[in-house]
């Protein structure tokens, strides 16, 4: 459960990391 919630969690963190640093492929 928690590697899942984890795992969201960095995915979701990640995903927004590169929409701030690439705002043109957005």
């Amino acid at each position: 459960m928690m590697l899942l919630i984890l795992g969201v969690a960095a995915a979701l963190l990640v995903y927004l990391f590169y929409a701030l640093f690439k705002p043109e492929r957005f």
